[in-house]
């Protein structure tokens, strides 16, 4: 069974123009030395900040908050946030609905992305990851015990670990059904005690005269059409976070009670027409 969720409609991929082209030079000349300047930075500042700290990261994330800030400038994106991240140890979950939330995400909170295994392999995106201390995971049992030892030595480390439950990204306008799996993580006999997840709900607008699912990322998308989309607009919309109140692990029977209430919180988040439940 396929993990990719798709709707079986994909936006229209519109030509740039000349107008167009000479944004994707400008933008995309912009973000590359913003994001590939910062990486180089933060390598060399990771060079140091490892044996000094070791697992424990103090200073490169503010570089990736940094960067992260810029490059949803360049592309011209505006940025808002509701509720404020926790202070508490623990994890965040988040609906999925394109690459971008790589970037909306970072921008204003320190964390790291838990990902699938094979966005390590993918060429800049894989890089950027793995430098930022992105987690990655397979979908093999026989792997589960070594990540989820790697799960708690993040989070006992006060690491905020972001999930997407969803296991897949959207077209921006719903919520899909939260897989508990990894909510198993929380309720483990070292962790349950110690941790809070915090639901968030991200809601991306499109620029005015656009489809509403313009910066959904969904089914077999391509990455570098989807991006030059994005640098060739002559407008943008926006997207703003919406931190909820964090909720203690130890508070839920089980995972699937734990999965079903952030589910419903994330997806409360959204406006009263995305508030579908439709996979």
């Amino acid at each position: 069974m396929s993990m990719v969720w798709d709707k079986g409609e994909y936006p229209p991929a519109p030509k740039p123009g000349v107008i167009g082209w000479m944004l994707i030079a400008l933008r995309g000349l912009a973000l590359g030395m913003v994001v590939f300047g910062g990486l180089l930075i933060l390598l060399v500042i990771r060079f140091i900040e490892a044996p000094v700290h070791g697992l424990y990261r103090p200073w490169t994330p503010w570089i990736t908050q940094t960067v992260c800030r810029a490059a949803l400038f360049i592309m011209g994106i505006g940025f808002s946030t509701c509720g404020q991240p926790m202070k508490e140890r623990g994890a965040i979950v988040c609906n999925h609905s394109s690459w971008l939330d790589i970037f909306t995400l970072n921008a204003r909170k320190r964390i790291y992305f838990v990902s699938k295994a094979e966005v390590a392999d993918w060429p800049g995106i894989g890089w950027l990851a793995r430098a930022t201390g992105t987690v990655f995971i397979t979908r093999d049992p026989r792997e589960a015990k070594v990540q989820q030892q790697i799960f708690e030595a993040r989070l006992l480390a006060g690491h905020k670990l972001l999930f997407f439950p969803e296991g897949t990204s959207s077209d921006t306008m719903r919520v899909l059904p939260f897989k508990s799996t990894l909510f198993q993580a929380f309720l483990t006999p070292d962790l349950k005690h110690e941790m809070h997840i915090q639901p968030v709900t991200v809601i991306y607008t499109a620029p005015k005269g656009y489809r509403s699912d313009f910066y959904g990322w969904w089914g077999d998308m391509e990455f570098g059409e989807h991006l030059l989309m994005m640098l060739s607009s002559r407008r943008h919309g926006r997207v703003e976070v919406v931190y909820h109140a964090p909720v203690r692990a130890d508070a839920f029977a089980n995972r699937k009670a734990l999965a079903a209430h952030v589910e419903q919180v994330v997806r409360s988040g959204m406006p009263p027409e995305r508030q579908v439940t439709d996979a």
